[in-house]
């Protein structure tokens, strides 16, 4: 039999602190009953920003993913970190959960993927690549997003802030030839014709090419820095953007398409899924694929309630709770699913 990629072991790691909707609702015009009913969220986690960042959250969910496998972090021969909140600009946050388990002067390579909602999907899938080509036995894969140091908690972002929280999910991949088990196929997919519609564009390096009306206070000259200013601040360029019901005309429709793409490949349908677990965008969302798929309630698996929108990390943190409840067994065909910004989407099928 070929060599396919299997999941060894998984972990995630959530912060202590809950916002609750009626914490949101002393900051901003909104109610429970408002978010509820547009998202289902009720409530989600906020890092502690004294002593938790992207890297350190992330890194906890890679101890216990480590601890999982059977393995020490020293058996690790790469990193994959996708996030869209990393702790710094640049370098990435691969290369610090690399220094935080103790492997820097071990050399491996950290890769950061920066596909925001799809982010987990698409290093998954550098992972399947590189454990089938025999170039790696053991690669740490982490989503972990820290959202709420950069949105805005008043009435003018409510649409977003409401959405979002954060948290860290990580897995280790291993080759394994072990008959009904592993990775089946993956899809990934683009389209950038709207890449601004679901968006955090300020500050960027496209700000200076613009012309003197839409040039975010830039006179244009080739040297003036490209940093924030006042225009960015009056007119909430700072903040992400999204267009949310455009948003969720165009997943509702890729969702389920990229779901039977995968499908299709293996040979399978969707009442052949024992776990769907889509990224958590929207219980809406979720809840209209679902009925697309006509699948019943205990072939999908939904945490959005308690944690809301980690972007990057939600399908891990979702499949370990997953795991960890009994929803997920040896032998289980699973299928992972994701849309998000630039636009981008993808599909993992796999034996558990």
């Amino acid at each position: 039999m070929a060599v396919r990629t299997k999941i060894a072991g998984i972990g995630h790691y959530l912060p202590d602190k809950v916002v609750s909707n009626h914490d949101l609702e002393k900051v901003m015009d909104t109610s429970n009953e408002w978010i509820i009913e547009r998202t289902g969220i009720e409530e989600r986690r906020f890092a502690d920003r004294k002593k938790e960042t992207t890297s350190t959250m992330g890194t906890e969910a890679a101890k216990k993913a480590i601890a999982d496998a059977g393995i020490t972090a020293d058996d690790i021969d790469f990193i994959i970190f996708a996030t869209l909140s990393p702790d710094y600009f640049f370098p990435g946050s691969g290369v610090l959960t690399q220094r935080q388990l103790g492997l820097a002067e071990k050399g491996i390579g950290a890769l950061d993927v920066r596909n925001q909602c799809s982010g987990f999907i698409y290093a998954l899938t550098v992972g399947d690549t590189f454990i089938k080509s025999g170039m790696y036995k053991n690669i740490l894969v982490i989503g972990a997003e820290t959202h709420s140091m950069g949105i805005d908690f008043t009435t003018r972002g409510r649409d977003i802030s409401v959405i979002f929280g954060d948290g860290a999910g990580a897995v280790i991949l291993q080759p394994t030839e072990k008959e009904g088990q592993g990775i089946l196929t993956n899809k990934l997919h683009a389209d950038g014709r709207e890449a601004e519609e679901l968006s955090f564009i300020c500050p960027g390096s496209h700000s200076g090419i613009h012309d003197d009306e839409t040039d975010f206070g830039f006179s244009g000259k080739p040297f003036d820095p490209i940093f924030v200013t006042q225009k960015m601040l009056d007119e909430a360029h700072l903040y992400p953007y999204m267009n949310g019901r455009h948003v969720f005309k165009y997943a509702v429709k890729k969702f389920p398409e990229v779901i039977m793409e995968v499908l299709g490949e293996a040979g399978k349908s969707p009442a052949d899924i024992n776990l769907l677990v889509p990224h958590q965008a929207n219980l809406r969302i979720s809840q209209f694929v679902q009925k697309t798929l006509r699948m019943r309630d205990d072939q999908v698996f939904n945490n959005i309630q308690k944690y809301g929108n980690t972007t990057a990390a939600s399908i891990p943190i979702a499949l370990s709770e997953a795991r960890d409840q009994g929803r997920v067994e040896e032998g289980d065909l699973v299928c992972l699913a994701a849309f998000g910004s630039g636009f981008t989407w993808g599909a993992t099928l796999l034996y558990w």
